[in-house]
């Protein structure tokens, strides 16, 4: 495993853990690594200082990554939240909050991913969706 300092292109800096520098080359080429802030992509490893844990114990006594600004942090704390009280639906959100939205399915909190077209089919119809701030289906950093 290592840590990469990281910067987006609006200069947002957040540190995540990645397998190897080349999984790290691997998943920004395919576009799945976003900014733990804003989500955008075109995220770049920043400059960074090596870090050298005094022991053992104090390596594994840090955690992996934590929200370093107020932002991020309020930013975490609803993703949580959102988490916790959504159920998610993965690629068939557009599906189930049409059915909800008609009544054919019990009404409750969704999330998930639709493309496009989809979205703005939905809110053309008058189905209430909004974007989360921050990626769901696939794992980010």
């Amino acid at each position: 495993m290592i840590q990469f300092s990281l910067k987006c292109p609006k200069d947002h800096r957040f540190d995540s853990w990645f397998q190897s520098a080349e999984a790290f080359d691997k998943l920004a080429a395919a576009g799945h690594v976003s900014c733990a802030v804003c989500g955008s992509d075109g995220v770049e490893k920043a400059v960074m200082a090596p870090r050298i844990a005094k022991s053992r114990d104090e390596a594994e006594a840090r955690p992996l990554s934590q929200p370093r600004t107020a932002a991020e942090q309020a930013l975490a704390e609803l993703r949580r939240r959102i988490e916790a009280e959504t159920e998610d639906v993965g690629s068939d959100f557009a599906r189930e909050a049409r059915a909800i939205h008609e009544g054919e399915k019990p009404k409750r909190a969704i999330r998930g991913e639709a493309r496009l077209d989809e979205a703005k089919s939905l809110i053309e119809d008058g189905v209430p969706v909004a974007p989360l701030p921050f990626m769901t289906g696939r794992k980010s950093n």
